[in-house]
C-alpha cells in the first residue's frame, strides 16, 4: 500500500511527483508507480480559504479635484479549478495567508486609486454600488492572473477632510426637503380638493337618499294613517256595539236587582214597623218615664238654687250697703272733725296774728327749702372757689342775711319783726 495523507478542507496539498500533481482535498492515496521524489520529501500546501481584504485610499483626488478617503471590503480566495490553482501555487507556493492577503490588497488599492481619479465626488458618494462594481470589474482580470478569485466588494466609508460631502449632503437634504414640501402641498391641496369632490359626491347621494326615505316614510305615515283610520273606525263600531249589548244586558239587570231590592225594601219597613213598635215600648218603660224623673227631680233642684243665689245676692248687697253706710259716718266723723280742728286752728291764727303766720312759715320752710334744693341731691360734689377762708364765711353770712328778705317776697310775712316781738314776749313772759 502507498503512503496515506490528509489536509483541510480550505487547503490543497502540492505533491512533486512525476509527473507532478496537486491534490485538492482532504485525503489521497499514493498509489505506484507514483513515487515522491525526492523521497520523504515534505508535502507543501496552500490555504483555499476565503480571505477578507480592506483596501484603503487616502486623499486621492476625484476628476473635481476633491481629495477623498475610500474604504473598502473585499472577499477573495484561491480558485480551485486546476489550471488556476496551479497559477496560483506558482505565485504563492510557500507563503504564508498573511503575504498572499497584502499581494492582492495592494492590487485592488491600486486599481481603486485609480478609479478614483476618473470619478466626481457626486458619482462616487451616491452610487457606490456602481463605482463597487466598476472597481471589482477592473480589478477582476489582473488577481484573477494570480489564481485570484474576487468573490465581492463593497465600499464601506467615503470620507472628505474638507466639509466637501457634507455641503453636498446639506444641499441636497436642502432640495430634497423643497421637494418634499412641495410635494407635501400639492399632495394636501389635491387631497382637499379631492376630499371636497367626495364631500359634494357624498352630500348629493345623502341628500338623494334622505329624499327618497324621505318620500317612503311620508307615504308608509300616509298608507299607515289609512288602516289606522279604518282599523280605528271597525273598532269603535265594534266597542260600540258591544257596549250597546253590555248596556242592554245591564239594563236588563238592574231592572231585576231594583225589583229584588223593592220586595227586599217592602219586608224591611214591616220589619222596621215592628221595631219601632217594639223600641217606643221599650223606651217609654226605660228611658222616657225615668227621664221625666229625673227632670222633674233636676227642675226642683234648679229652683232651690235658683233661691238659694238670690238670697245671697240680697245678703252681699245688704252687707255692702251696710259697709257703704258705716264708710260715710266714718268719712263725715272725719269731716266734721278736719273742719272743727281748722276752725280751731283758724281762730289760733286769727287769735295770734302774726305770731300764727310765722308758725305756718316755719313749718312750710323746711318743705320749701327741700324743693329748691331738689335739682342739688344730683350733684355728687360742690366746690367754692374763694381766696380765702374770711371770704367763705363772709358769703355765707351774706346769704343767711338775705333769707328774711326772701321769705317777706314769697309769702308777705316779715321775720326780723316776727323775731323781735317774739324776743319782747320771751321776755315780758321771763319777767312775769
Amino acid at each position: 500500500m502507498g503512503n496515506c495523507h490528509t489536509v483541510g478542507p480550505n487547503e490543497a496539498l502540492v505533491v512533486s511527483v512525476v509527473p507532478v500533481s496537486i491534490l485538492a482535498g482532504t485525503h489521497f492515496l499514493l498509489q505506484p508507480p507514483l513515487t515522491l521524489s525526492p523521497p520523504n520529501q515534505k508535502i507543501p500546501a496552500i490555504s483555499l480559504e476565503i480571505m477578507t481584504l480592506q483596501p484603503r485610499c487616502e486623499d486621492v483626488e476625484t476628476a473635481e479635484g476633491v481629495a477623498l478617503t475610500v474604504t473598502g471590503v473585499a472577499q477573495v480566495k484561491i480558485m480551485t479549478e486546476k489550471e488556476l490553482l496551479a497559477v496560483a501555487c506558482e505565485q504563492f507556493l510557500g507563503k504564508n495567508v498573511q503575504d498572499i492577503k497584502n499581494v492582492v490588497l495592494q492590487t485592488l488599492e491600486g486599481h481603486l486609486r485609480s478609479i478614483l481619479g476618473t470619478l466626481t465626488v457626486e458619482q462616487i458618494y451616491q452610487d457606490r454600488d456602481q463605482f463597487a462594481k466598476l472597481v471589482r470589474e477592473v480589478a477582476a482580470p489582473d488577481v484573477g492572473r494570480m489564481g485570484i478569485e474576487i468573490l465581492s466588494f463593497t465600499i464601506k466609508d467615503v470620507y472628505d477632510k474638507v466639509d466637501y460631502l457634507s455641503s453636498l449632503g446639506k444641499t441636497q437634504t436642502a432640495v430634497v426637503q423643497r421637494d418634499a414640501d412641495i410635494g407635501v402641498a400639492e399632495a394636501e391641496r389635491d387631497a382637499g380638493i379631492r376630499e371636497a369632490e367626495c364631500k359634494k359626491e357624498m352630500l348629493d347621494v345623502k341628500f338623494m337618499a334622505d329624499t327618497k326615505i324621505a318620500d317612503s316614510k311620508r307615504a308608509f305615515e300616509l298608507q299607515k294613517s289609512a288602516f289606522s283610520e279604518e282599523v280605528n273606525i271597525k273598532t269603535a263600531e265594534a266597542q260600540l256595539a258591544y257596549e250597546l249589548q253590555g248596556a242592554r244586558e245591564q239594563q236588563k239587570i238592574r231592572q231585576e236587582e231594583i225589583e229584588i231590592e223593592v220586595v227586599q225594601r217592602k219586608k224591611q219597613i214591616a220589619v222596621e214597623a215592628q221595631e219601632i213598635l217594639r223600641t217606643d215600648k221599650e223606651l217609654i218603660a226605660t228611658v222616657r218615664r225615668p227621664a221625666e224623673a229625673e227632670a222633674h227631680r233636676i227642675q226642683q233642684i234648679a229652683e232651690g238654687e235658683k233661691v238659694k243665689q238670690v238670697l245671697l245676692a240680697q245678703a252681699e248687697a245688704e252687707k255692702i250697703r251696710k259697709i257703704g253706710e258705716a264708710e260715710a259716718a266714718v268719712i263725715e266723723a272725719m269731716g266734721k272733725a278736719e273742719a272743727e280742728r281748722m276752725k280751731l286752728k283758724a281762730e289760733a291764727y286769727q287769735k295770734y296774728g302774726d305770731a300764727a303766720k310765722m308758725a305756718l312759715v316755719l313749718e312750710a320752710l323746711p318743705q320749701i327749702a327741700a324743693k329748691i334744693a331738689a335739682p342739688l341731691t344730683k350733684v355728687d360734689e360742690i366746690v367754692v372757689l374763694s381766696g380765702d377762708n374770711s371770704k367763705v364765711t363772709s358769703e355765707v353770712n351774706r346769704l343767711l342775711a338775705e333769707l328774711p328778705a326772701s321769705v317777706h317776697a314769697l309769702t308777705g310775712v316779715d321775720l326780723s319783726k316776727s323775731s323781735n316781738h317774739k324776743r319782747k314776749l320771751d321776755k315780758s313772759n321771763h319777767q312775769s
